[in-house]
């Protein structure tokens, strides 16, 4: 996933995302300096002690095995230049197997797993490189539209090496017949950039006997905010 091209950008208002209609931009759009280096110097960072091995593996942890399909998921987290992003956060929340959330917002008709909490998070190497094992999530309702249901997902929150260089997107499962049905994935107007959300089923991850491997790979850049 790229944020380095504004057309990879999703529509800011999509009346089929209804709720873009609310939350959409409604002054123009300021970038950062040139060289934003002197102004992230004074940010806020975080601790990297607070991360430990276990945190990105969300199948343990808990009293048992979480119910589904268990998957590896790895990938790369570089700047726009190409080069590795190292000792990076990368958070990771998800619905579980049956399409839903450990969260009391979420109150679809679907069971919760008390083993899978769905929140994980972990540093990259100095290959730029992340991996989680977790649970192939299920699609699920959202009431956007008549019988709107959201393709499988994973929500991913990456900072790089500031907190004004933070990227949330979300990596979507290939071969997924809601694709077209999802305002969220078709605000993004440019399809190349769409298909970058998408992870590859991964030969080299997969577990023999295990869990298969997917492969997301995450590029950051400067990202243009709104002026208060």
């Amino acid at each position: 996933m790229s944020i380095t091209e504004p057309a990879a950008h999703p529509l800011y208002l999509s009346p089929d995302y209804a709720s873009t209609v609310l939350r959409a931009p409604s002054r123009g759009l300021l970038e950062f300096p040139a060289d934003p280096e002197a102004m992230e110097l004074t940010g806020p960072v975080f601790g990297e002690g607070e991360v430990t091995p276990g945190d990105a593996d969300l199948t343990t942890g808990r009293n048992g095995d979480p119910i589904g399909e268990r998957i590896v998921v790895t990938g790369r987290v570089l700047d726009a230049a190409g080069r590795p992003v190292r000792n990076t956060l990368v958070e990771l929340w998800q619905a579980n197997a049956a399409g839903r959330y450990d969260h009391p917002g979420d109150v679809h008709p679907a069971p919760i797993d008390p083993n899978f909490s769905g929140a994980g998070r972990a540093l990259t190497d100095d290959a730029g490189e992340y991996r989680f094992v977790t649970i192939k999530p299920g699609p699920y309702p959202w009431r956007n539209h008549h019988n709107a249901w959201r393709p499988a997902h994973l929500h991913f929150s990456v900072f790089g090496t500031a907190f004004t260089q933070r990227l949330v997107t979300q990596m979507y499962f290939p071969g997924d017949p809601l694709f077209p049905f999802d305002p969220i994935m078709q605000s993004v107007r440019d399809e190349a950039a769409r298909a970058r959300m998408v992870s590859a089923f991964d030969w080299d991850t997969t577990v023999p006997e295990w869990a298969l491997g997917f492969r997301f790979d995450i590029v950051l850049g400067r990202t243009p905010v709104e002026d208060a």
